[in-house]
Formats: structure tokens, C-alpha cells, sequence
């Protein structure tokens, strides 16, 4: 884990929206998707659990971005 990645993870956490934090980054969303993949698949966990349109923190996730914070 890089500290892109994790501010990567940090603004889609607060934005609970990829596409969202994808703007907020000024790079598109397939890449940040692929970023925060790579983190979970490096981690060996789930960060978050994802609906429709929103995404939720699990509580791997949660504790990440306290400590990212």
C-alpha cells in the first residue's frame, strides 16, 4: 500500500461514491475502481459494500479510514 492508494481510499470513503471522488481526484472512475480493488485484494478484505449508487464502509473499512485520517 502506497499513500496514493490510500488517499485514493480516503476520498471515496468520504464521498461514499466512486464516480463522485473520481471528480474530486480529476481522474476518471475505472482506474480508481481498479485502485481501491487492488487495496482490498492487498488487504484480504471487503472495505466496501456496494449498492446501487452508493457505497457503504464495512467495518474493515471504517477502521482503515480512521487510521488513514
Amino acid at each position: 500500500m502506497d499513500l496514493r492508494t490510500l488517499q485514493y481510499f480516503v476520498a471515496v470513503a468520504e464521498e461514499l461514491n466512486i464516480t463522485r471522488a473520481a471528480d474530486k481526484l480529476h481522474m476518471s472512475q475505472p482506474p480508481l475502481s481498479a485502485q481501491i480493488k487492488g487495496l482490498e485484494t492487498e488487504l484480504d478484505t471487503i472495505l466496501f459494500i456496494r449498492g446501487k449508487r452508493r457505497l457503504k464502509l464495512t467495518e474493515s473499512g471504517q477502521l482503515l479510514y480512521r487510521r488513514a485520517k
